[in-house]
């Protein structure tokens, strides 16, 4: 079985769409597991009534970890609650999974969209993915395919990064089975952050994310303000982070 678990936080306008994609496919071997993070909204309701179990989420990593927890395939999806899976995605994806013996995995990306500049954005980052898939493995959070027992190992995703830790979460799975990037079929990627932030200004992030990793490792306090799903400022959550640590310190 495979089981796809959704992060969400208010994410009514979003939902729908990827639930109806899901509902359209020509695969029906799956369980749907909702990770919210306490949405205000009917984020929940449209869940119920797609049939979804439903857990309590939070921040990415552990609302993709709580998902887990509760899944009972033995292939995990971790999704974004605002992708579109087109026609064929999961029985082409499951099956080239599977057919390469995978340990983890992210198709190519492909931008809801039609700005010539998005695409090239994209295509961009698509071959960088495609590059150092054998040596140093990327995987955005918003569609990762990944094992179970991989999952169990590594004990998850790294709750202390607020950032990069999809990235991280494959490029440590790699002890455990190889990672590729499946091309059978693309995952429809939503633009709103692109949209929000700025093409440019996004973009130089995600560049100085990546020399950061390579040259000094994982980011435990990013060098810039990024806004983290459901609309959490990560320099806030690093204040709640260091701040919780100082308790624990001083207790002992």
């Amino acid at each position: 079985m495979l089981s796809i678990i959704i992060i969400a936080k208010n994410e009514e306008e979003f939902l729908p769409r990827l639930l109806k994609s899901i509902k359209a496919q020509d695969y029906d071997d799956y369980e749907i597991i909702l990770s919210d993070a306490k949405s205000t909204d009917s984020t929940r309701d449209i869940a119920k009534s797609y049939g979804c179990k439903i857990v309590d989420g939070g921040l990415p990593s552990i609302g993709r970890n709580n998902g887990a927890k509760v899944a009972k395939g033995e292939l995990l999806l971790f999704l974004d609650a605002d992708v579109k899976m087109p026609e064929h995605f999961l029985k082409n994806t499951v099956a080239e999974f599977k057919k390469r013996n995978l340990a983890t995995g992210t198709p190519l990306y492909k931008p809801i969209t039609d700005k010539t500049i998005d695409k090239v954005l994209y295509d961009t980052y698509n071959i960088w993915a495609v590059a150092t898939q054998h040596f140093y493995p990327h995987s955005a959070g918003f569609c990762i395919f990944s094992r179970k027992d991989v999952f169990n190992n590594l004990n998850g995703f790294d709750e202390d990064l607020l950032m990069a830790e999809d990235h991280d979460y494959v490029n440590r799975g790699k002890k455990y089975g190889k990672f590729r990037i499946l091309k059978k079929s693309n995952i429809l990627v939503d633009v709103r952050r692109l949209d929000k932030e700025g093409r440019f200004i996004l973009a130089k992030k995600y560049l100085q994310g990546a020399l950061h990793r390579t040259f000094k490792g994982e980011m435990h306090k990013p060098p810039f303000e990024y806004e983290l799903h459901g609309g959490v400022e990560i320099t806030k959550e690093i204040k709640k982070r260091d701040k919780k640590r100082d308790k624990k310190k001083f207790s002992k």
